[in-house]
């Protein structure tokens, strides 16, 4: 009786860590995604060569502040590691760098010529924005909320991008 309440104490702080992980790394990697394309735009280069550019770079910097939480988490826990925990900690990282995909896309397209170069961040800005309001809602009513306060949740949490493409707009 105690081996299985042990296995679904595990499972249950397992599906938590997901749900946690899954909403801080795509809040993360949406707001991420959201200031890198207001700096990398900032200066008005808007070519379809700045574009990929864009695209590259905020992947990189996906990855870079994917492997920095994943290695902040890994030495933080302070207990002794088995081989492969390391690994297992940054493989964990994978909703933020999956939140910037699309934004990548949108900045890879308009580089590529898909759609107009010029005033692609705009596309990315909303659908930042979107991306947060859903990730809000969907964690909310995973949560077992009212959608009422589910859709308060998600306003709340479209915010965080509207105040990113704000305070762009202030700064320029």
């Amino acid at each position: 009786m105690a081996d299985t309440d042990t296995r679904a104490a595990a499972a249950e702080r397992h599906a938590h860590d997901t749900r946690e992980s899954l909403l801080f790394g795509g809040v993360y990697g949406a707001v991420l995604a959201c200031s890198m394309v207001a700096a990398l735009t900032q200066y008005g280069h808007t070519d379809q060569e700045s574009r990929r550019y864009d695209a590259v770079w905020l992947l990189v910097t996906a990855l870079a502040s994917a492997l920095a939480h994943g290695y902040a988490h890994y030495i933080a826990e302070r207990t002794p590691h088995r081989r492969g925990d390391a690994l297992r900690v940054l493989v964990n990282e994978w909703p933020l760098i999956t939140a910037v995909l699309p934004t990548a896309l949108v900045l890879a397209g308009a580089g590529w010529g898909w759609w107009p170069a010029k005033g692609a961040e705009y596309p990315a800005f909303a659908l930042n924005i979107t991306l947060l309001f859903v990730l809000g809602v969907g964690t909310a009513r995973w949560s077992h909320r009212s959608w009422p306060y589910a859709l308060l949740i998600g306003v709340v949490d479209a915010l965080l991008g509207v105040g990113v493409v704000v305070a762009n707009a202030v700064i320029k």
